[in-house]
């Protein structure tokens, strides 16, 4: 008797992979891939981040997933940098990437300094990134091989003009007039004004 693991002709043929082209816009999920490496006087807890053995650096292995569209299930991953050796260059890029990724997940403007803006990008700890949802900007590289691969280098905030269309939530309004821009159905508990309601969902998926 022949198993599918002894016979492999009914087996669907190969498909190749094509990159996704540069600069494509794509909603993602992010997971971190867990490295048990703790600083807890850096806040580093729970066994998120991973240090080399190589350089010492010490980074989140963080996978992406695309959630929609026409590349939905493709996986990209990324390291995002926490410490260095060399300098501080690439932790300040690891807090830049995820400053955008709060703001992207919590439709938060860059230049919204209000309370619950700065309320929505502060975390109790990583276990708050992993899992989280925002929209990615592809970019290519090389892998150590030499060969292209796909990475998550940008998160795309909501002043971008594609953001609202991507992300499925109602554009913000420019001004101050009216409530246009801020629908009670869309809206995180924290970006709730005196006159909306809170979501009727309870928790945003990104609070659960």
């Amino acid at each position: 008797m022949t198993t599918n693991w002894n016979d492999f002709n009914d087996a669907e043929q190969q498909q190749g992979f094509d990159l996704i082209p540069k600069g494509t816009l794509v909603p993602v999920r992010m997971t971190l891939k867990p490295g048990g490496y703790d600083d807890p006087s850096q806040g580093w807890t729970g066994g998120y981040a991973t240090e080399s053995f190589e350089t010492g650096s010490i980074y989140l292995a963080a996978e992406f997933v695309v959630t929609a569209g026409d590349y939905a299930k493709r996986k990209m991953w990324s390291n995002i940098g926490l410490h260095s050796k060399k300098g501080p260059t690439w932790g300040q890029m690891g807090r830049s990437f995820i400053r955008a990724v709060l703001n992207s997940a919590r439709n938060v403007h860059p230049q919204d300094m209000s309370p619950q803006a700065a309320a929505a990008r502060r975390i109790q700890g990583f276990h708050e990134l992993d899992g989280i949802e925002f929209l990615a900007r592809v970019d290519i590289e090389k892998d150590a091989k030499g060969q292209d691969r796909n990475v998550v280098k940008l998160a795309v905030e909501p002043d971008h003009p594609e953001y609202a269309k991507l992300m499925g939530v109602p554009p913000k309004a420019k001004t101050g007039g009216g409530t246009s821009g801020a629908p009670a159905q869309a809206a995180p508990a924290y970006q709730t004004s005196a006159t909306q309601r809170a979501p009727v969902t309870g928790k945003p998926s990104w609070a659960q």
